[in-house]
């Protein structure tokens, strides 16, 4: 299992990366969603998860007792999903909003601004 999840997590990056950069709004989003996926396995994995009590260190001891859990990972990873779920809400009305100023999701149709001006006027 150690093994497979950095194979894992390095297909789920290229793969995001290759919808990232493709024409069409839509796969960019669910490119955006990838990347959001992978970044946090990622986190998940390099932050050792054991399975052990919480990182509380009791009265009677000055450290905390093997094995505990790291709790920074975790701050990380909740960090990274409420990030996340804001860039893509935010991509999502970003985008929605150019396809009914241009009426395509195809970057390669939108080479100007002068359709958003006489679509104003």
């Amino acid at each position: 299992m150690e093994l497979i999840l950095p194979f894992l997590i390095g297909i789920l990056f290229a793969a995001s990366l290759y919808l990232i950069l493709h024409r069409h709004f839509f796969k960019l989003i669910l490119g955006l969603i990838i990347f959001g996926l992978a970044n946090n396995l990622f986190v998940f994995v390099i932050g050792r998860l054991t399975r052990g009590g919480s990182a509380i260190i009791p009265q009677e001891d000055s450290v905390a007792t093997e094995p505990f859990a790291d709790p920074v990972p975790q701050a990380l990873l909740l960090t990274a999903i409420v990030i996340g779920f804001g860039i893509q809400a935010f991509a999502i009305v970003l985008i929605k909003r150019v396809y009914q100023a241009f009426g395509t999701n195809d970057l390669d149709d939108m080479n100007s601004t002068d359709q958003i001006e006489e679509q104003e006027k």
